[in-house]
């Protein structure tokens, strides 16, 4: 009797554990992430745009996530996960803040990092539910209402004195997703701009000025340390090597590469957030801080 009840006795201890299972976290595809379809892409576009256009100004981070539900867990539980694993907000300022929708549960939270708590405070946070976000979402108007409510939460925001966002040549999001070194038209510059200076200032002088032109122009046009420092070693080693390999029979060098189009290319196919390169957070904190609201 009791080995014809241990299969089932197995069977409601898994469901019982698949029943108190977390949600996972969705993976952070861009500022605005939404698994309802409850927004067109037009107005996911439109709040991308705001958020970024905020983060460039101010240096916080805001993201906006909409699930199913939460299961079992409380979204005051789920948001803080959501929030440690996104990580939105600049690290050691903590000046991220996550506005978080279980649309069929109908509750909702923001959540604020550390360094903003000073500004949303529960309070604050509270009153921006309840007068931006929750009338409008009893009439449906969802888009409407995390529009309002990030916008009260960006002038809010606004109000606090914080570090002035880095500047934009000290960044390096996508880099290698941003330069084709292997384009044709980026080696035959290359080639072309080396063998003239290596002509006048000798080959290793020569080199050096070709990666360190190179350098320049990557700075200029990518705007990033990094990028440019990646561009003028790929450059000096061209420029260093160009003359040195094997002659062709009788055509001359041939060069081949493993790619095509244009010299600088896009970060891939653009996320839910219609953020073309990615978005990710910038490794803030959070404590709990926030409010958590109904419809």
């Amino acid at each position: 009797m009791n080995a014809a009840r241990a299969p089932l006795l197995a069977l409601l201890l898994c469901w019982a554990f698949a029943a108190m299972a977390d949600v996972a976290v969705p993976p952070l595809s861009g500022r605005v992430v939404d698994q309802t379809a409850t927004l067109t892409s037009g107005d996911i576009a439109s709040l991308t745009q705001t958020l970024k256009e905020f983060e460039a100004r101010k240096g916080s981070q805001i993201a906006v996530l909409i699930v199913p539900t939460t299961d079992q867990e409380t979204i005051e539980q789920f948001s803080i996960r959501v929030a440690e694993a996104w990580k939105i907000g600049r690290k050691k300022i903590d000046d991220g803040a996550l506005l978080v929708i279980a649309k069929n549960d109908r509750h909702l939270r923001i959540e604020v990092g550390y360094g903003l708590e000073g500004a949303l405070t529960d309070a604050t946070t509270k009153r921006i539910i309840d007068e931006e976000i929750t009338p409008r979402f009893k009439t449906g108007d969802f888009a409407g209402g995390v529009s309002a409510g990030i916008n009260r939460m960006i002038r809010v925001i606004d109000g606090e004195k914080l570090p002035a966002p880095e500047p934009e040549h000290w960044r390096s999001p996508g880099l290698f997703n941003t330069i084709d070194p292997f384009n044709p038209f980026v080696i035959v510059f290359v080639l072309i701009a080396g063998g003239i200076l290596r002509a006048t200032m000798g080959r290793l002088l020569g080199s050096v000025a070709t990666g360190g032109f190179v350098g320049f122009l990557a700075w200029l046009f990518v705007g990033s340390i990094a990028a440019s420092i990646i561009a003028g070693i790929i450059a000096f080693v061209f420029a260093l090597l160009a003359d040195m390999a094997p002659a062709g029979s009788g055509r001359g060098r041939s060069w081949s590469t493993g790619s095509s189009g244009g010299a600088w290319s896009g970060g891939g196919s653009s996320s839910s957030s219609s953020d073309s390169g990615g978005f990710s957070g910038g490794g803030g904190s959070f404590g709990g801080g926030g409010a958590s609201g109904g419809w």
